[in-house]
C-alpha cells in the first residue's frame, strides 16, 4: 500500500509501470536504455478515490488524462530508472493530494463605505492630476 494522506492509500496494483526510451540526458547510452518511465493511474477504477476527489482530480491533471479515464506521468528528468520511477510516483501523489483538498467556496461580500469613499477620492485625485496636464487654449 502506497500511503497518500491520513485516509487515502493506493495499491501498488493500481499503479501500471512502462519503461521507455528517454530523451533526456545519458549520452550515448541513451539510445540503448530504456530509463523514461510513463505510469499509468486509473482514476476511474481507483477504489480509494471518492467521486469528487475523482473529478477534481481530472480537473488538475488536464490533457494527462485519457479518454477512458487513465492518468499518464511520464518521467526523463533523471539518467537511472529508480529515480525516475521515483519522480512519476511522487509527481502522482503530489497530484492526488492536490485533489484531496476541497476548495473553499467563495463568500460573495460587498465593499465597505470606506474603502467605497478611498476608492472614488483616489478616481477624484487622478483626475485632477490629468486635468492640469492638459493643454488649454491661450487667452
Amino acid at each position: 500500500m502506497i500511503r497518500v494522506s491520513n485516509t487515502v492509500a493506493l495499491d501498488e496494483r493500481e499503479i501500471e509501470e512502462h519503461f521507455i526510451r528517454s530523451s533526456g540526458p545519458g549520452g550515448q547510452n541513451v539510445n540503448k536504455v530504456a530509463t523514461a518511465v510513463q505510469l499509468r493511474f486509473a482514476i476511474d477504477a481507483s477504489p480509494a478515490l471518492d467521486d469528487e476527489v475523482r473529478q477534481r482530480l481530472k480537473a488538475l491533471a488536464g490533457r494527462r488524462v485519457s479518454r477512458d479515464g487513465v492518468l499518464v506521468i511520464t518521467a526523463d528528468r533523471f539518467r537511472t530508472r529508480e529515480r525516475n520511477r521515483a519522480d512519476a510516483l511522487e509527481r502522482l501523489l503530489d497530484l492526488i493530494r492536490g485533489a484531496l483538498v476541497r476548495p473553499k467556496r467563495r463568500r460573495a461580500t460587498r465593499p465597505t463605505r470606506a474603502s467605497r469613499e478611498r476608492r472614488l477620492e483616489a478616481k477624484a485625485r487622478r483626475a485632477r492630476t490629468k486635468q492640469t496636464r492638459r493643454l488649454r487654449p491661450e487667452d
